[in-house]
């Protein structure tokens, strides 16, 4: 298989999440990433743990496949000249510095492109890069609660996401901005900039949460563990566990009302909107008829009857599912420290090479500095 972006060459400054996410996104379609990390210590999250395995953070193994690891300290002229060579050589470069820290470097959007006038610039921060706060630092549970997201998470308290859901969300706009970036420059010849942020990628998936306030005027609400504008859309008791159920039409609704023993006529329920308003009464007419069955048996009515509904399982349960490794989302790679290792894989599939994203091989997350000599040669060639 021709790997998607095997021709792309992408510098990889970042750290974190956000920024090295969206290197990651296209490493994993085939570009080869150079990440250029401090030479002490390396990106900020090869400390970030527990846990540690041998030594390697899994916070950091969980963003960093399919890269290339250098040292270089920036501020130093032979690192200056270093990155000088890499940015001539290379089609994408990534930041997520602060605003103005580039420049101070000596690296400004100017000079980049006065190296290489085709480069796409990614810059990736935190509250934007103008603004009357565009300065601030970012981070995800930070801009998770400035950007409104906690504001309708969770049953009584605002609540994050279980996952830095800002940061990766940065990521994929991020990476996605970019291959836009290089479809114009296969016409113009010429690089840009792709900006985005944290922020931005909060309000970004603001979703119908946002146009109820922007057009309707409505304040959108926490509803914990069930959908803010459909009903019955949410997580319900049974007699020994918990499901999901998702009726979202008039047509599930006179399927799924009958199986729990509801009059789909009845005026409370007849139509989405009352249904909504009267939530609470629907959840525990629905509980109490669930109440009577184990889960399992539920789950397996409501196949029957076409009415979307499932588990809320843990990680063992998800990555031992046969369904999630059959969509490839397990990789196996040769880890240098830890020897044979699965990670989560690429959220991908091309239907030449189904199960493995887009590479012919996929490659583990590098240890610090291990292609310091590999990619120096490379640039003398």
């Amino acid at each position: 298989m021709q790997n998607l972006l095997s021709d792309v060459v992408v510098v990889d400054l970042t750290r974190a999440l956000a920024g090295p996410h969206a290197a990651m996104m296209l490493g994993d379609l085939g570009a080869r990433v150079i990440k250029v990390e401090t030479p002490v210590g390396g990106d900020d999250s090869r400390g970030w743990g527990p846990p540690f395995v041998e030594g390697e953070s899994t916070y950091f193994l969980s963003a960093n496949r399919n890269k290339e690891s250098v040292t270089a300290d920036l501020k130093s002229e032979e690192g200056k000249e270093f990155l000088s060579k890499l940015v001539c050589k290379a089609d994408v470069l990534l930041e997520n510095f602060r605003p103005g820290v580039l420049d101070r470097l000596g690296f400004s959007v100017e000079r980049l492109h006065e190296l290489n006038p085709g480069l796409v610039i990614l810059s990736i921060t935190g509250f934007g890069h103008d603004g009357p706060e565009g300065g601030r630092a970012g981070y995800d549970q930070i801009a998770q609660g400035e950007g409104g997201l906690m504001s309708i998470t969770g049953a009584v308290e605002p609540t994050k996401t279980g996952v830095p859901i800002a940061d990766l969300l940065a990521g994929m706009y991020g990476a996605y901005g970019v291959l836009a970036a290089l479809h114009e420059r296969s016409v113009t010849g010429k690089g840009r900039v792709v900006r985005t942020s944290l922020l931005a990628s909060v309000v970004g998936v603001h979703a119908f949460h946002g146009t109820k306030w922007t057009v309707a005027g409505e304040m959108p609400e926490r509803v914990g563990n069930h959908h803010a504008q459909i009903a019955p859309y949410g997580m319900y008791r049974t007699k020994d566990d918990i499901v999901q159920v998702a009726v979202g039409s008039e047509g599930q609704w006179r399927t799924f009302a009958p199986i729990v023993g509801l009059d789909p006529a009845d005026e409370r329920f007849a139509a989405n909107a009352v249904r909504v308003a009267h939530r609470d009464e629907l959840t525990t007419a629905i509980e109490a008829a669930f109440s009577a069955e184990p889960a399992d048996e539920w789950l397996r009515r409501l196949e029957e009857a076409g009415i979307p509904a499932g588990k809320v399982r843990d990680f063992q349960q998800v990555y031992d599912w046969e369904q999630t490794r059959s969509q490839g989302l397990l990789i196996d790679v040769d880890h240098p420290t830890l020897g044979r290792i699965q990670l989560p894989g690429p959220p991908l599939r091309f239907d030449d090479n189904p199960y493995a994203g887009a590479r012919e091989t996929n490659l583990p997350p590098p240890r610090l500095g291990e292609h310091d000599e590999s990619v120096r040669a490379w640039l003398e060639e």
